[in-house]
């Protein structure tokens, strides 16, 4: 039976959900548009300033709403930051120094920050290379954060803890904002100088509260994810305390330049136009991961939060078992998707990761993961992680050719 035969019988078992988030969307839409009134955004924060970018109103007006929607001392949103891997390495590199050490508390990190961390590849200027040392603490044989032993992790020289909120490349549950303020709790019990900086990539606006809100020191994220709301075409963003969000950017630019420098290139109306579709936009991803949740759980595939679970970012893992599934599952995305529908999607290695990946993402935005895509390595146990989606209703159209295209979990 097609999918589209069983959306009615769906729609009794989502109602509920999606009326949940339609009012979580309502809850956060309320909170960017009060910042945007505070801040008195009008149609003249569009305009840009070329050159070095001193005194761009627009972009400085979008740090200060940016802050307010994050819950955040200061926040700063830039063109510059071509990726969330790159804002992530721009507060690594600007809060760390030789002989600091940094503690992941949620496993291993995502991927691409291998490299920047200095565990895969020499002589590119890893954090080791400059002197800085690296731990993490694993997580327990149920993919939790290791409770008992996080607090005994946090030691003296211990300068920075990491705090990945999304799975990445994980059979874990992402982190409720409830679990961000507990490691926060924990670790300033053991040593209250030591920073917690957070990964937020994928988890803008699912919560009614961010990080910075329950104590997190230091954050940051992608403007083609979440809080882009699918149509900021390029950029990331650093949101915490003044200080550290000052020194993240003084790696950005140059020490005496920091948050000064930067002309934002005709992108403020993008990036305020973004924030404001944001909390709608989440909302149709979350609306599109508890039907992919749903659908495959009932054709016996492992699906990763549980059908039933709320979601805690905008990505849904499926266990798919084998690399023939994941690569045919990921042509029917492509196949459904606005942008490149014909392009067949192949394995092939990407810099910044450790192994070969399939990828459908046939976006307006080359690499949006804010709009509907699926990728996944090919390695075991064959997992693709689906993320975004401007509607539901074109999940469930692409849904239809990903059921036929892979059958279910016993088929051949």
């Amino acid at each position: 039976m097609k999918f589209a035969d069983q959306t009615l019988a769906l729609n009794d078992i989502l109602s509920q959900r999606f009326g949940e988030i339609d009012q979580q969307v309502k809850t956060n839409l309320s909170r960017v548009l009060a910042a945007m009134r505070r801040h008195r955004v009008g149609s003249h924060h569009f305009a840009s300033v070329s050159g070095y970018g001193h005194n761009d109103l627009g972009r400085d007006t979008l740090d200060r709403v940016f802050a307010d929607v994050m819950q955040a001392e200061a926040a700063a949103v830039r063109v510059q930051l071509v990726s969330g891997t790159h804002a992530i390495a721009c507060a690594l590199y600007g809060v760390l120094r030789p002989g600091d050490e940094l503690l992941a508390v949620a496993g291993s990190p995502y991927d691409t920050l291998e490299e920047v961390i200095g565990l895969r590849s020499n002589h590119q200027g890893s954090l080791k290379e400059f002197g800085i040392t690296y731990r993490e603490l694993s997580l327990t044989a149920d993919g939790s954060v290791d409770w008992d032993h996080l607090g005994e992790s946090v030691t003296p020289k211990t300068r920075m803890v990491l705090i990945q909120r999304s799975c990445g490349y994980s059979w874990r549950r992402s982190l409720a904002i409830a679990d961000i303020e507990r490691i926060v709790q924990i670790v300033k019990s053991q040593n209250p100088n030591t920073i917690c900086f957070v990964d937020n990539c994928y988890g803008e606006f699912v919560e009614d509260r961010e990080p910075t809100s329950v104590g997190a020191d230091l954050m940051a994220g992608s403007m083609i994810k979440n809080p882009g709301g699918t149509i900021a075409t390029t950029g990331g963003y650093l949101a915490g305390r003044e200080d550290l969000v000052e020194m993240a950017l003084c790696r950005l630019t140059a020490p005496g330049i920091g948050s000064s420098g930067g002309s934002s290139l005709d992108q403020n109306r993008l990036f305020f136009q973004g924030l404001f579709l944001a909390p709608q936009m989440v909302g149709e991803a979350m609306k599109g991961n508890a039907l992919i949740a749903h659908t495959f759980d009932q054709l016996g595939y492992p699906v990763n939060p549980p059908a039933d679970a709320r979601q805690r970012d905008v990505i849904q893992a499926i266990k798919l078992g084998s690399p023939e599934k994941l690569i045919a599952f990921c042509k029917a995305i492509q196949q459904h998707s606005p942008v490149d529908s014909y392009v067949e999607p192949i394995p092939a290695g990407m810099p910044g990761y450790d192994s070969e990946l399939v990828m459908a993402g046939g976006t307006f935005i080359d690499g949006s993961t804010s709009e509907l895509s699926a990728d996944g390595p090919l390695r075991e146990p064959y997992v693709v992680y689906c993320q975004g989606g401007t509607h539901w209703t074109h999940v469930a159209l692409a849904l239809d050719a990903a059921v036929a295209a892979i059958g279910n979990a016993k088929s051949e």
